[in-house]
């Protein structure tokens, strides 16, 4: 049974690999500013939630549609988490190996992105500048250490999706 719920998280968080890696070599090879959108970024949020959700609903169905929480949120985390791996390897090697260059152009890019969101919602020129000064101060967003702290984030983030989701999805026999 055991092995059931981490085959079906495993080839789900591959399919989510996947498709992450392909939106980030789509976005990197079309135009770097979609890195900059927030549309963007909502539509990756959304996509990881629903593999995760797919992929819990998957095992709860291959249980029989009887799936601990433990189960549902192991079938959950597991996709996540090997979904964004490979979408930060992916990453990595865009930003580090392949074109270093354009780590720097999509810094400068999102630099541009967030004084002009920062000015939209009126925000002071004195912190305008200061989130520029700290934005600027920091190295190469795309270094091994910056992905790899990202991912714990979002690791974080979509756990607690995952929690949620765990128990809602979750059921257990009826004479337990």
């Amino acid at each position: 049974m055991e092995k059931s719920v981490k085959s079906i998280a495993i080839n789900y968080g591959l399919y989510l690999g996947g498709i992450l890696a392909l939106f980030s070599v789509l976005a990197y090879a079309i135009n770097l500013d979609l890195y900059t959108k927030v549309w963007y970024g909502i539509a990756l949020l959304l996509i990881v939630i629903v593999f995760g959700i797919i992929s819990t609903v998957k095992t709860k169905s291959a249980l029989q549609g009887i799936i601990s929480f433990k189960e549902a949120f192991t079938s959950y985390f597991l996709t996540v988490l090997i979904g964004i791996a490979i979408s930060s390897v992916v990453s990595i090697l865009i930003f580090n190996v392949i074109d270093p260059e354009a780590a720097i152009v999509l810094k400068e890019k999102i630099v541009d992105s967030q004084v002009q969101m920062m000015r939209n919602f009126g925000a002071p020129e004195e912190a305008v500048a200061e989130a520029v000064e700290k934005m600027e101060a920091e190295s190469n967003m795309f270094s091994i250490g910056n992905v790899l702290q990202s991912l714990v984030f979002q690791l974080v983030g979509f756990s607690i999706v995952g929690l949620i989701v765990a128990l809602v999805l979750k059921k257990n026999e009826e004479n337990a």
